[in-house]
């Protein structure tokens, strides 16, 4: 994890690996995009697709993340800290890693 602080606020980035068989399919996606979408912070997904706004689960679908792909998880405002742990839990839970 890095973290800086700029003019927007703090800056958040994690590197994330998709360990679902299925990859990040609708539902941890849809879970994803809920989650994220509680928080102020602008956040981001970074794959080997593009980038991706996390609080839209066509955004985090069209990254086609499949198993085993490293994505990088950003977050910039006042509440990125918080939102970038609350993500990175996700991440690791059963119904982003597979285990549901």
């Amino acid at each position: 994890m890095t973290r800086d602080v700029g003019r927007d606020g703090p800056h958040i980035t994690i590197p994330v690996v998709i360990r679902d068989e299925l990859g990040l399919h609708a539902r941890p996606a849809a879970r994803l995009a809920q989650a994220a979408q509680g928080f102020e912070s602008e956040i981001l997904l970074y794959g080997g697709q593009g980038v991706a706004d996390a609080k839209s689960i066509l955004d985090i679908l069209s990254l086609a993340a499949g198993f085993g792909s490293r994505l990088t998880l950003e977050c910039r405002g006042e509440d990125a800290q918080e939102a970038a742990e609350a993500l990175r839990l996700l991440f690791e839970s059963p119904l982003i890693q597979g285990q549901t």
